[in-house]
């Protein structure tokens, strides 16, 4: 099994996808700080509450959030580790190799398990330098040990990791690489958006991947929408394992029962 994931990874990374990922993630994330520190500390305006200071505890944790991010980045390289195979059909061959499908598709989810918790380890190294530099500069103090960041930095772990997996169980179920990215990006930034940024669908929204990974890195910061409507983070956790262990079987499923040409 070793080996196969050793292939599965090889696959990826002698190409250039994922470091150009890489690079829209620092950017992606080094966007979104910027505007975080710009904004840190401004007064409420027309009724909103305003970002908390850099020297206030609560805004290293909010940043450090941000390295949640690269969840997109993940999906997106579970989704073409899986269709991949059959856009330039290599699938064959793959099988051909290791005639039992279900320990291809285990080599593939454990590369995924991998590369979530490689790009977490680079997003949080990232997110941290620049969120760190700007909380001393900005006259604080650090802390990493104390508050909810241990906390918040499993949930981006286990977001990661878990996006990843999603993406190899979507491109298993749609094989079409094209369809799958545009379907995952749309459920990434657009319906688990909607559904998480407003308390009053977080009925739904805290059920869903990204409501349930938000409630692990338990970031608690008033919008002005109302107050959240979270999982505990026990119960995030738990949500993720389910859906890792979801994808996990959609992935293989779909693939060991389903013909390759």
């Amino acid at each position: 099994m070793t080996n196969l994931i050793r292939a599965e990874l090889q696959k990826l990374f002698t190409t250039r996808l994922w470091w150009a990922m890489a690079l829209v993630m620092f950017a992606f994330t080094a966007f979104g700080l910027a505007f975080l520190i710009a904004q840190a500390g401004a007064a409420p305006a027309n009724g909103q509450p305003g970002l908390p200071a850099l020297d206030d505890p609560a805004w290293l944790p909010l940043a450090l959030s941000f390295a949640s991010g690269a969840n997109i980045f993940t999906m997106i390289l579970g989704i073409v580790l899986m269709t991949s195979e059959y856009r330039y059909q290599t699938i064959t061959g793959t099988f051909l190799t290791t005639p039992k499908r279900g320990r291809v598709i285990a080599a593939k989810l454990g590369a995924g398990v991998i590369i979530g918790v490689f790009f977490a380890i680079i997003s949080l190294l990232f997110t941290g330098i620049v969120a760190i530099t700007a909380v001393l500069i900005g006259g604080g103090s650090v802390d990493l040990a104390g508050g909810r960041i241990p906390q918040l930095t499993l949930g981006v772990f286990a977001t990661l990791v878990l996006y990843a997996l999603f993406g190899i169980g979507l491109g298993a179920l749609v094989r079409n690489q094209v369809a799958a990215l545009i379907g995952g990006i749309v459920w990434a930034y657009v319906i688990e958006s909607i559904l998480g940024a407003f308390p009053a669908l977080q009925t739904v929204g805290k059920w869903l991947p990204g409501g349930a990974a938000q409630a692990l890195m338990n970031i608690d910061f008033e919008t002005g929408l109302g107050e959240s409507n979270l999982l505990p983070a026990w119960g995030g956790a738990l949500v993720l394992v389910a859906y890792a262990l979801l994808f996990a079987v959609v992935a293989n499923l779909t693939t060991t029962r389903r013909d390759i040409t």
